[in-house]
Parts: C-alpha cells; sequence; structure tokens
C-alpha cells in the first residue's frame, strides 16, 4: 500500500520543535524526508531529555523516518551542493530568523530560479515582515505575545502558559498542511510557492472565539479556569479520589446529568431550568454537583454519568492515556527501534487513511548517516566525486 506522499522529497532544514514537527507529519505520509544539519553539531533538539542511552527520545519523537546529511553552510562548497539537492527536491522546510536564507544566497528568489516547482516553506516566531519578524520565536513567548497566557488559569492567580508545546507543534501542522495544499496547487499549475508560517498568526488563531469575543463585543477575555463562561456546567469536578470534567451544552445533556445524579426534579428548578438561568446560578449550581461527585471515586461518577449520555470524562495523567486500552487500539503506541537506544516508544500518526499507509517509517537518523547515500543515489556523483566532496569540508 502506497503512502500519499509517495515519490515527494522534502529537504528538511530545520531545528527544534516546529520545523522537525512539519517534516515528520511529512515523513509518515510517505514523503522522502532529508534532515540537513550542521556537522559536528546537529539539530539542537539532539540534546533535549529524555534520554534512552544516548540518545535524545524527544529528537527521535520529531525526527523518526528521516535520512540524515551534514551540509557546511558556511563553506561555499556546502552552499552548492545545498542547491543541488534543492533542485532535485519538490519542499524545502526551514525555520530560521527571516534574513538567515538570502544571507546565505538560498532565499526562496534565487532557489526558484534553480528548480521554479519549488514549494519552500518558512517557519519564524513572527512571519517574514511586520515590526516584529527580527525577534526571535519560542513557543512560551509566542504564547504570551499572542493572547493565549491571559486566557490559561485562573482569575486570582497569574497567566500560564499551556502544558504542552501548542504553538510549536501547531504551527507544524499549520506548515505541513499548506505544503500539501501546495503540492495539490502545483498537480494543476505546475508552478512551485512560497509559504510564510508565523507562529504569532498560528497562535492568534488559536484564540479562537476569543478573538470575537473582543472584536464583536468589545469584551476582553480573562481567565476562568476549566470553566467556559458561556456554558454551565462546564467544568471539572472533585471526586473522591481525583477530578473529572462534566459539560452540558444544551438541554438534553443537561437532563441527563440531573438523571445520571439521581437528581431529575433539578432539571426542573428555576435557577437551572434553561440556558441562561444555569450560567447566572453557576456557583449555586457547581456546589450541587460538586456535593454529588465528592461522594464517588471518579469511575464510579464516569460509570454513572455514562449510563445516562452525559458528556463525562476523567481528568487522566499521562501514564493513564498511554496506558489505556483505546490509546493502543487506535495504534497511538509506536516502538521505534532506534540505533544506540533499543526501543523508544513514541504516538503514532493522527491520520488514518484507508487506502494509503501513514505510519512510522523507521528510527531517527544518526548525525549525517547518509551523507554517501544522497550523494551517489540522489545527485548521481561518480566514487571519485564523492571523496572530492567528503574532503572539501562541504559536508564537515
Amino acid at each position: 500500500m502506497r503512502g500519499m506522499l509517495d515519490n515527494v522529497r522534502v529537504i528538511d532544514f530545520t531545528t527544534t520543535v516546529a520545523g522537525p514537527g512539519c517534516s515528520y507529519f511529512l515523513s509518515d505520509m510517505g514523503a522522502d524526508v532529508i534532515k540537513v544539519e550542521r556537522p559536528g553539531v546537529g539539530d539542537d533538539s539532539r540534546l533535549f531529555p529524555p534520554y534512552k542511552g544516548s540518545v535524545s527520545a524527544s529528537f527521535v519523537t520529531l525526527n523518526h523516518g528521516k535520512r540524515g546529511v551534514t551540509i557546511n553552510m558556511k563553506s561555499p562548497e556546502g552552499i552548492a551542493l545545498f542547491k543541488e539537492l534543492v533542485a532535485v527536491s519538490d519542499v524545502l522546510v526551514e525555520n530560521f530568523t527571516p534574513g538567515t536564507m538570502s544571507k546565505l544566497g538560498v532565499d526562496y528568489e534565487h532557489l526558484k530560479t534553480i528548480n521554479p516547482r519549488l514549494i519552500m516553506a518558512s517557519i519564524s516566531g513572527y512571519g517574514q515582515y511586520g515590526p516584529l519578524s527580527s525577534h526571535p520565536g519560542y513557543d512560551a513567548v509566542l504564547q504570551a505575545m499572542t493572547g493565549l497566557m491571559s486566557t490559561t488559569g485562573y482569575p486570582d492567580r497569574p497567566p500560564l502558559r499551556t502544558g504542552t508545546l501548542i504553538v510549536d507543534i501547531s504551527s507544524a501542522i499549520m506548515a505541513a498542511f499548506g505544503i500539501c495544499a501546495a503540492l495539490f496547487a502545483r498537480e494543476k499549475t505546475g508552478e512551485g510557492e512560497y509559504l510564510d508560517i508565523s507562529m504569532y498568526d498560528v497562535g492568534i488563531n488559536l484564540l479562537e472565539s476569543k478573538f470575537v469575543e473582543y472584536t464583536v463585543a468589545g469584551t476582553v477575555p480573562g481567565r476562568s479556569g476549566n470553566r467556559f463562561p458561556l456554558v454551565t456546567p462546564f467544568d471539572t469536578f472533585t471526586t473522591k479520589d481525583s477530578y473529572v470534567l462534566i459539560i452540558c451544552a444544551g438541554e438534553k445533556p443537561f437532563h441527563n446529568l440531573c438523571a445520571g445524579m439521581g437528581m431529575p426534579e433539578l432539571a426542573s428548578d428555576e435557577r437551572f431550568n434553561n440556558f441562561f438561568a444555569r450560567n447566572e446560578h453557576e456557583p449555586a449550581l457547581k456546589e450541587i454537583i460538586e456535593g454529588w461527585t465528592s461522594q464517588y471515586t471518579t469511575d464510579e461518577v464516569v460509570e454513572k454519568l455514562l449510563a445516562t449520555d452525559t458528556p463525562v470524562a476523567p481528568v487522566h495523567d499521562v501514564k493513564q492515556v498511554v496506558e489505556h486500552p483505546h490509546t493502543k487500539e487506535r495504534g497511538m503506541i509506536v516502538d521505534i527501534d532506534q540505533p544506540e537506544a533499543g526501543a523508544i516508544r513514541t504516538f503514532g500518526p493522527v491520520i488514518k487513511p484507508k487506502n494509503s499507509r501513514n505510519e512510522v517509517r523507521g528510527p531517527a537518523p544518526a548525525l549525517g548517516q547518509d551523507n554517501t547515500w544522497v550523494l551517489k543515489n540522489i545527485l548521481g556523483k561518480s566514487e571519485d566525486d564523492i571523496q572530492k566532496i567528503l574532503s572539501s569540508g562541504a559536508m564537515g
């Protein structure tokens, strides 16, 4: 069974999270991804914990299934070699500070003369233009700048970032989405494309309805903890042993909740018998619900409420998620046989096509492990030329 991106060659000239994340999505879908790194040093994420043996599991998670080459972009020979690789590739992904590619002479305007069908995606903190474009971009910084932190946490406590690198990963997804759309467009037009992916723009998109709360209603959204202020109940509730999340966005779910708690009369209480009343009397309703949930364990609460089709879930920790049978059944547990580390367990692909393969396609590359292979099999170099290139310092 083929991959959806079979025969698409991608140059991954990126570091850390957003860029490598983008290209590993493409790799899982079948693209042949060649990761280009600095000689001797490589991607900074090779040093990110946790480690298994001497190998960074974080690096493996974001770089599995790729080939690895080293190119010295400070040497004329290295630049020439990079351009040769671009000439025979479909996609280039980079995530350096705007202006870096131009200084190296490998910006899109130069590269499209070498390969007019090239699709190039530049991922940066604030985009290729705008007053902030020269600023460095890190996930937490972008969460602060885009207002995400201002809406996360409790109103009487400081703003919080999310527990994961949500802007990095969302930027990776948006870049991969844009690349796939550009590949589709190229099939119709024959023309390449340049994609400017700004993590700042992505963070603004992640504000969803909070953006229009200000632009339409003039309200500056604040922090409301786990509660969604426009729907009641919509919050976490304490149980005997941990927490559950309950959401009732509508009349039927609320009636189901009341039945599940053994309090059907609550649905007709004038304080709670419609959407607006429940929002107005949210503190009183929360006290009633939590008085009930705190009498039972999380498992008992979930069992009772699911029996009446109430939207409820336990608040799982990562261990519970990894070990959950649904996680395994969905193919979200994958063991990568990584040289010098053995099996590294990571998550599987989200997209599950019926007629194509979307899967983890092997380990992450060692630094420069495919230098000779790429020179011979992709660039068609002779043995003499390979030796000259390797001894020139072009690949370190």
